[in-house]
């Protein structure tokens, strides 16, 4: 018997933790891998973007038709809250001139280290290689089958991508409940590259802006050996993965006329290559592009270096996704992130059906859903003694 169980020790399911035991009640963590929190410290290691100080408005538009929902939890837990959570645990934070918010150690296992102390200062007992097998909270764990038996339970059980930190989506076949299909999400999109682009392989692609449907930004990304990958295609892989064709512009401080007068100079004995650097200070990378893309080159380039159209051979595999889009239906959800068909049961975190691009809008919304489905299990507890 426990008052609490949360399965999986993701950055939701520590929250909802942390707020349960905080309320005086008993607390079991189940985490199917041998550590916790293995997506986070994977996050860390190229610095932890938690979050992004930015408008609290502007901030939502990024949750896209789950904002609504949303929007209670990150109102009472957003930017700012988790700025000074993660303060009050001992991390210095500060803010890049991007807005994105870093711990000042950058990688994640500090905050982890110092969140874990908590958690076992208030009690919370954690049980890792213990893998959720049944519905009426069987696992298989080193000792042989063991079952709990919870007042409440808290479902933090990831989505479907990077399956070997633990997001494997399995939960689904022990759910009965209405699951939208899992798709990737911030993922990079393969290209059958020609040969002349080799030689760019891990080449970063700075200052362009990329736009698919709707959604337009000025950000960075990478060619690597099997397609396009970064930040910036993260950024638009939502309206790709829709089928929205993406387009580069390669140097958005110049107009569509600055361009087309710096072209009409005269070549002389140049190559197109060093008329381009000279005339467009344009990188080998991004004529590169405008080759591999542009064929056949018109005689007018300049449409082209402002509006480069991308082909690309769809999404990369969903285990090699940043996130998921899909999971369990927010309409199967109570205002509490109950699920109406199970009282007493709730869940939080990214097997929730909302997406939203990295920059610190997906860790964010976990710790908030995270936080939320906590308070409503504390809740619950208090009202079923």
């Amino acid at each position: 018997m426990t008052d609490a169980l949360i399965i999986g020790a993701g950055p939701a399911g520590l929250m909802a933790a942390d707020v349960i035991s905080a309320a005086g009640y008993s607390v079991v963590v189940a985490e199917a891998k041998p550590s916790v929190a293995r997506k986070l410290l994977m996050a860390g290691k190229s610095g932890l973007n938690l979050t992004k100080d930015e408008p609290f408005e502007t901030f939502l538009t990024h949750y896209h038709e789950a904002t609504s929902t949303l929007r209670p939890m990150l109102e009472a837990f957003g930017p700012k809250a988790v700025t000074a959570w993660a303060e009050d645990l001992g991390q210095e934070m500060f803010t890049g001139s991007s807005g994105r918010v870093f711990p000042k150690a950058m990688k994640a296992s500090p905050l982890l280290r110092a969140w874990l102390t908590r958690l076992s200062d208030q009690g919370v007992d954690i049980r890792t290689r213990w893998r959720w097998t049944g519905g009426s909270y069987s696992f298989d764990t080193p000792d042989g089958p063991q079952k709990v038996t919870p007042k409440t339970c808290v479902l933090a059980c990831g989505g479907a991508s990077w399956a070997r930190l633990g997001s494997d989506g399995s939960w689904v076949e022990r759910l009965k409940a209405p699951i939208a299909p899992f798709q990737p999400a911030n993922m990079g999109f393969e290209v059958d590259w020609s040969p002349h682009m080799a030689r760019h392989f891990g080449t970063p692609i700075k200052n362009v802006t990329l736009t698919a449907g709707d959604t337009s930004l000025r950000a960075e990304f990478v060619i690597s050996e099997r397609g396009l990958e970064g930040g910036g295609i993260y950024g638009v892989s939502r309206p790709m993965r829709e089928g929205a064709p993406l387009t580069l512009d390669l140097l958005p401080n110049m107009t569509l006329e600055d361009i087309r007068t710096r072209l009409s100079r005269p070549k002389g004995k140049m190559s197109r290559a060093n008329f381009l650097r000279k005339a467009l200070k344009l990188s080998p990378e991004k004529q590169a592009l405008l080759m591999e893309f542009g064929q056949p080159l018109p005689d007018d380039l300049a449409p082209l270096v402002k509006a480069l159209p991308v082909s690309h051979a769809g999404p990369r595999p969903m285990e090699e996704a940043i996130s998921t889009a899909g999971g369990l239906r927010l309409d199967a959800l109570d205002e509490n992130l109950m699920l109406k068909a199970t009282p007493g049961t709730f869940a939080a975190g990214e097997m929730l059906d909302w997406e939203a691009p990295t920059g610190g809008y997906l860790l964010t919304a976990c710790l908030a859903t995270g936080r939320w489905a906590g308070l409503g299990a504390a809740t619950w507890l208090s009202r079923h003694p």
